[in-house]
């Protein structure tokens, strides 16, 4: 599986899921914050702004001694419970109401009461839009409480009631209003935001069947991954990196992948390889262009091929003339030499892809197309082929046919588990052979973090003595002087003797 964790293990997710989940799915995270803490902020602003009054009643009995006082304080405390209905109840809402011009439903909307645990205190609050009718229905609760007390605790025959209510503290007004409370808001809105956007990243990255990492395309595809290409977001403007900067993470990525290539099986070299990917925008066209320009800088005579006869853009990628090419030898319209077209200063010929086809796969298919093959094998070192994509149309896998390999180009968290494996099957259908994947536009940690390593003593006092190495890779001879220095590591080894 590609994702960190399936569904069944869910119940089991680690701190570093969760961040894995978040980095991947940031805008989710970013979006679910935003909408929350928008809508804290908006409720804020259109909420009216409520202000309260409170009241505290000391609730007493009166008796003789110690003994009596105590049996009376356990007596206002079980009354209190009782008060605290009063406070808030319809008859004595209909009285304040008398005075304040509200109906008795909305005075008890406005007033609630609670008793003070462990005590004999009442508190009653009243909360209004209107700070002075907070404070006048306040003051008017706590006249006609008393009064209601007092009537109520007087038993018949006597004028003394057997439960005393005073005012200790009120009305008093708070300036500050209690609703909206704008920090309150923010922080649960941020809170809840945060909460959504993590949840809803984890039930994505654990949905997520795309493939993100090489470990998840190797199982998929049951070949070896040849190489890992960052992500660059100026590729889709300035595609040729190992032309434009041949020191960067992406141009080594291109350079690891060449060097896997000569070696991923010895007893069966490749010299015709066929770059193709599962699905369109997978960048298996820049892989092909920068791979070939790779080769070429390390000394190889390379020919490369645009057998993607229905979207060419190679020639477009190379600025070579792109109307005249693989179609038109095919066809028997032109011969190959005459087409061949020398990019750069080193052995790269590209035969473009010529005249679109109204049949690209028969075209390929045909027996021209092996034949061109075959002639084509004695004069180059190497062959690239850039293909279609595998599920889209059958062209790849007819090339492939024709080629000792395939290279499947995977972007990575865009591309299903499924499409993939439905390529490969394609091509094993027809008995090509899978050289491998290459997981392309991953997504970079670090200005280093795939295949820029660097390794130097940290004395600065340093002699630098140069040492000639002449490589043989079939046909060609390289010497040191390598016209592609960014390729010291296959031309030149620097060692440094410290002083």
């Amino acid at each position: 599986m590609s994702s960190c964790f399936t569904p069944s293990e869910a119940t089991g997710v680690d701190l570093r899921d969760v961040l894995v989940a978040v980095r991947r799915h940031w805008l989710l995270v970013f979006a679910a914050v935003a909408v929350a803490v928008g809508g804290a902020s908006a409720l804020t602003a259109f909420t009216t702004p409520q202000y309260a009054t409170t009241v505290t009643f000391f609730v007493t009995t009166p008796g003789q001694g110690v003994t009596d006082s105590y049996q009376g304080g356990l007596f206002s405390q079980q009354r209190v419970k009782s008060y605290a209905d009063l406070l808030a109840g319809d008859r004595l809402a209909r009285a304040v109401g008398v005075n304040v011009d509200l109906a008795p439903g909305e005075i008890q909307r406005r007033v609630s009461a609670r008793a003070v645990p462990d005590t004999v205190l009442l508190e009653a609050t009243v909360i209004d839009s209107d700070p002075r009718r907070s404070e006048r229905i306040a003051s008017e609760l706590a006249t006609r409480f008393i009064a209601l007390v007092q009537s109520l605790e007087t038993p018949p025959g006597s004028d003394t009631p057997v439960v005393k209510v005073d005012v200790v503290a009120g009305p008093l007004l708070n300036p500050t209003p209690v609703s909206p409370r704008p920090v309150r808001n923010l922080v649960l809105g941020l809170a809840l935001g945060l909460l959504v956007g993590v949840g809803a990243a984890l039930l994505r990255e654990a949905l997520d069947v795309t493939v993100k990492t090489a470990e998840a395309l190797g199982e998929v595809t049951g070949a070896p991954v040849l190489a890992v290409v960052p992500f660059d977001p100026a590729a889709k403007k300035s595609p040729l990196v190992m032309d434009g900067d041949p020191h960067s993470s992406r141009a080594e990525a291109f350079r690891h992948l060449r060097t896997n290539l000569q070696f991923v099986d010895v007893d069966r070299p490749v010299k015709v390889v066929v770059v193709t990917s599962s699905v369109p925008e997978e960048g298996k066209t820049t892989t092909t262009v920068n791979l070939a320009i790779a080769f070429a800088r390390a000394g190889r005579k390379v020919l490369l091929i645009e057998a993607d006869l229905r979207r060419p853009k190679v020639g477009d990628y190379l600025g070579l003339e792109a109307a005249v090419g693989l179609s038109n030898v095919l066809a028997g319209l032109a011969r190959c030499d005459d087409v061949l077209q020398r990019w750069g200063s080193q052995h790269l010929y590209v035969l473009a892809g010529g005249l679109i086809p109204p049949n690209p796969s028969e075209l390929l298919g045909s027996k021209a197309m092996a034949a061109l093959l075959d002639q084509q094998r004695q004069r180059f070192d190497i062959i690239l082929i850039d293909s279609p994509p595998l599920l889209p149309a059958t062209d790849a896998a007819v090339v492939a046919t024709h080629a000792d390999g395939a290279v499947v180009v995977t972007r990575e968290g865009k591309t299903s588990q499924a499409r993939v494996a439905a390529a490969l099957a394609s091509l094993r259908a027809v008995d090509a052979r899978v050289l491998g994947g290459v997981l392309n536009m991953a997504p970079s940690r670090g200005k280093s973090e795939y295949y820029s390593y660097a390794y130097a003593p940290r004395n600065p006092r340093t002699t630098s003595l140069p040492v000639s190495v002449q490589r043989i890779n079939g046909a060609a001879h390289r010497a040191s002087d390598s016209s592609d220095p960014s390729d010291s590591d296959e031309d030149v080894t620097t060692i440094r003797i410290p002083r």
